[in-house]
């Protein structure tokens, strides 16, 4: 693995859009590109040690702060328009295809809100790729009754009024020093707006409808104790998806952030396994 890169990228609006790069060394055969899509509140800048395992195995690694996110423009939090974050990834992928071969695969792998952006970026078929990793995907909001009343109003009066988005930091992960490190990133933020939110709650049940005539190659892999995405969803997704297109993986007893737990090495002994089939 090299040293990451950052730089800025001019989303089509105009607004800013930072990158992050992880190329492969000097000599090493590129198997492919990944393109990382983070989840709520964080930035593409947690994900070294993952990008480090991907480079090891001769994937080059891509990933930018979504709007609002990161060292990206934007409110934390903030939405401006409903498609804006799918907009954005459209971006990303046009401007990576055109730094890669012509027969170089693309793969998304998108976690937590991440993985609902990846996964409705592809139901849509917004721009074509390889395949798609999905990590403790928000297919399942899993929200109470207060937090129904407050999307079935803010979304159409106060769209952009951001409030706390209520996770605990304490079960990203069993690993303590994941954890503290969460808490002390500057980049991390606990803000959410009410038009982010509704596309959340919206954007999971309709992914779930389309898993019957699902057509990329995806891999599934959540936790089974995730208290912060209801795993019912992916459950759901992977019973109602083909077989033979969805591989699926449940890991039972690790919390949220599968690729930072105390016990790692079976999430990436499946990365691994499934990349090497494909790829």
């Amino acid at each position: 693995m090299t040293d990451s890169t950052l730089s800025p990228f001019v989303a089509l609006d105009g607004d800013n859009l930072a990158v992050q790069d992880w190329p492969l060394a000097a000599g090493q055969v590129r198997r492919g590109v990944v393109l990382l899509v983070h989840g709520l509140g964080e930035h593409v800048g947690r994900y070294d040690r993952l990008a480090g395992q991907l480079n090891d195995w001769g994937f080059a690694v891509r990933g930018h702060d979504q709007h609002g996110h990161g060292e990206s423009g934007g409110p934390r939090g903030g939405l401006p328009s409903d498609t804006r974050l799918l907009d954005d990834l459209a971006d990303i992928v046009d401007s990576t295809r055109a730094r890669m071969g012509p027969h170089t695969p693309l793969i998304l792998l998108g976690h937590s809100m991440g993985g609902l952006v990846a996964a409705r970026f592809v139901a849509l078929g917004l721009r074509p790729v390889q395949a798609l990793v999905l990590s403790s995907p928000a297919l399942e909001p899993g929200l109470n009754a207060v937090q129904k009343l407050l999307l079935a109003v803010l979304p159409r009066i106060a769209p952009n009024l951001r409030i706390g988005n209520g996770l605990d930091a304490s079960l990203i992960s069993h690993d303590p020093a994941v954890v503290a490190a969460y808490r002390a990133d500057k980049l991390v933020h606990d803000r959410v707006s009410a038009r982010l939110a509704r596309f959340i709650a919206d954007g999971g049940p309709a992914t779930l409808a389309q898993a019957a005539s699902w057509s990329v190659p995806t891999l599934l892999l959540y936790a089974g104790a995730d208290r912060l995405v209801n795993p019912a969803g992916s459950r759901a997704f992977a019973a109602a998806a083909p077989p033979t297109v969805v591989s699926a993986h449940c890991f039972e007893t690790l919390y949220h952030e599968i690729f930072n737990e105390l016990d790692a090495a079976p999430v990436f002994a499946e990365l691994k396994k499934w990349l090497d089939a494909r790829f």
